[in-house]
């Protein structure tokens, strides 16, 4: 017998959230992946658009797809705390160590600026506002290969090994051809491009303070194989209290909140890629723990392409992330 890790009761539920999500903001997609991260299971796993497998008269390739497996995208600010995460870990920065936010950053012709502006804010601050000239400085500090070196050990740019079909390695490119302004733009999640399953794995590390877990769709009883330390755990509750920031009135994601529980968790919001092009289309996503004193869940919201006004991640992605949680 095969018994999945999947609960029907919370895959349904995340399925009519998202369901709901996609309609409002007129999107063209979603996904919506929900993690014990004690056990490694796959609670919950929930892809739009999406089909009735007793009823195959309309289907097209796309209905087909499980896309938070088998689909990739570059996920914007979600990078942004394994990159200070990195910087408290190596001893650059403190939580509260001042950066001062104000303006933009050029490196080369490109400038790097924020969506809404800011003055000096401390490395919590940086995340709790998603400021990527904040995230910018943060990764200036680091060499190429440290930072790769940390984006492998969190398993972007190699497949989950659930043993699915159609898994995807994402794209994380060597760092020895990596230029100034693409570890940077890396630093917030543009430039390397992860599936959502790869997102709440690798969220699931600050849950378990600072270790890795194996993931699984087959129900386990036994406890998972012991995973590999990432961070220390002293980094992993500092970022932890940088995410609960983030859901704050002053964070980018207070309709993520879930009222009675603490809950935190990372907003991005980023433009699409067509034919080698930025465009202006987005997808907004929100990964969040919770309760956030003692984590026991990661849910993951990616919507792709939402056109009906708000393309925030804290807009789009935040409320689909509390009416599951």
């Amino acid at each position: 017998d095969v018994r999945l890790a999947l609960d029907s009761k919370i895959q349904y539920l995340a399925y009519s959230q998202l369901k709901a999500a996609v309609e409002k903001h007129n999107a063209k997609a979603g996904g919506v992946v929900v993690l014990d991260t004690r056990t490694g299971e796959i609670l919950a796993l929930v892809n739009l658009p999406t089909y009735n497998p007793n009823n195959r008269e309309r289907l097209s390739g796309a209905q087909l797809r499980n896309r938070a497996i088998t689909d990739t995208f570059e996920p914007g600010s979600v990078m942004k705390p394994f990159t200070a995460a990195l910087a408290l870990e190596r001893g650059k920065v403190r939580a509260d160590t001042v950066i001062n936010c104000a303006g933009k950053i050029s490196i080369g012709p490109a400038s790097i600026s924020d969506a809404h502006p800011h003055g000096a804010l401390t490395v919590a601050q940086v995340i709790q506002k998603s400021s990527n000239v904040g995230t910018a400085k943060i990764a200036l500090g680091f060499q190429p290969k440290e930072m790769w070196e940390m984006f492998d050990s969190v398993g972007f740019g190699q497949a989950p090994n659930l043993g699915f079909p159609g898994e995807v390695n994402g794209r994380l490119r060597p760092w020895k051809n990596w230029r100034p302004i693409e570890q940077v733009t890396m630093s917030y999640g543009h430039g390397v491009s992860v599936s959502l399953i790869q997102l709440a794995r690798a969220y699931a590390i600050f849950a378990r303070d600072g270790e890795t877990v194996p993931l699984t769709l087959i129900r386990s009883d036994e406890p998972p194989a012991h995973g590999v330390r990432v961070f220390s755990p002293q980094t992993a509750r500092e970022i932890r209290v940088m995410l609960e920031m983030a859901v704050q009135p002053e964070g980018t994601a207070p309709k993520a909140r879930v009222p009675g529980y603490r809950v935190g968790g990372k907003t991005g919001t980023a433009y699409k890629i067509e034919g080698g092009q930025y465009v202006r289309k987005y997808i907004a996503s929100f990964v969040g723990l919770a309760p956030i004193s003692d984590p026991r869940l990661v849910v993951a919201v990616m919507i792709d392409e939402p056109t009906g006004g708000a393309h925030y991640g804290g807009d789009v992605a935040g409320p689909v992330f509390a009416q599951i949680m």
